[in-house]
């Protein structure tokens, strides 16, 4: 069975609990740190594509990097390219973990 790629940040309490929840069931799974290494565009338009078509559910709407960046305001006028793109950029946009 192919392991899992988890996508997490270290210090995020949510993404600790999924890889523990993960750990308990003897999931095999990859951790990748988001910050350093963010989602490939693929993948992140396979995700786009399983949210069907709802852009906001990418992104980490409580970040700091959301709010400093104004992407409320923003988000609405982006093409699911410019949000992809933007995503593959920084993954401190990216609501995490990203599975």
């Amino acid at each position: 069975m192919k392991s899992l790629k988890i996508y997490e940040y270290k210090n995020c309490g949510t993404c600790r609990k999924a890889l523990k929840y993960l750990e308990e069931r003897g999931v095999a799974f990859e951790r990748v740190p988001i910050r350093e290494t963010p989602p490939t565009k693929t993948e992140l338009k396979a995700m786009l594509k399983s949210y069907h078509g709802e852009r906001k559910r990418l992104f980490n709407t409580s970040g700091g990097d959301y709010k400093s960046m104004n992407m409320k305001d923003r988000l609405p006028d982006l093409t699911d390219e410019e949000a992809i793109a933007l995503l593959s950029e920084n993954g401190n946009l990216i609501k995490r973990p990203f599975v």
